[in-house]
């Protein structure tokens, strides 16, 4: 008996409040509204100017990343195609968003800037496996808007200011009514 009158007074609150007015404010903009600077959703990875995988398979990301969600495999060093060079590769990069807390720690640490944060809001993820970026899903994700930061732009952000140098002495005034 106590469920039935507490299902009909739960019945009685939802219908009260059903014909009340709206108490709310349509939001104030209309379509798409304009995401802050600061705005950052996904990552990618990126090419040199020379069109090589920017990557050097260093693992400082992998290191540093409070979550653990980075795994990098190098790929040991070899001549690059484009400029004939020896440096190091990524032979696997893997990211698993599921637990990345977006601190950019991986960014600013990144010596080649060959991990970047994305400025456009992904579509939502219906299944765990979509939110684990490959290797080539990162350099996919390489075409969309990239966020401002890189990290050498956040490392630069983070050095001290440079104290002033000391001003040379002034010369001594000369005694009154002597001319130079």
């Amino acid at each position: 008996m106590m469920g039935l009158l507490a299902a009909f007074a739960a019945l009685w609150v939802s219908a009260k409040n059903l014909f009340r007015p709206m108490t709310t404010e349509p939001l104030p903009w209309k379509g798409r509204r304009e995401l802050p600077a600061r705005y950052r959703t996904s990552f990618a990875l990126v090419h040199d100017e020379h069109g090589d995988e920017a990557c050097i398979g260093c693992k400082m990301c992998e290191k540093i990343c409070p979550s653990h969600i980075i795994v990098v495999v190098p790929g040991g060093r070899a001549n690059s195609e484009k400029t004939g060079k020896p440096r190091g590769w990524c032979k696997d990069f893997t990211l698993d968003l599921n637990a990345c807390i977006h601190c950019e720690l991986c960014i600013q640490v990144c010596p080649a800037d060959a991990i970047v944060m994305l400025r456009d809001a992904d579509t939502p993820a219906f299944s765990r496996e979509e939110l684990f970026l490959t290797m080539e899903r990162l350099y996919a994700n390489e075409k969309k808007a990239q966020s401002w930061g890189t990290g050498a732009k956040l490392i630069g952000m983070q050095e001290p200011p440079k104290p002033p140098k000391p001003e040379a002495p002034k010369a001594a005034p000369a005694p009154d009514g002597a001319t130079s």
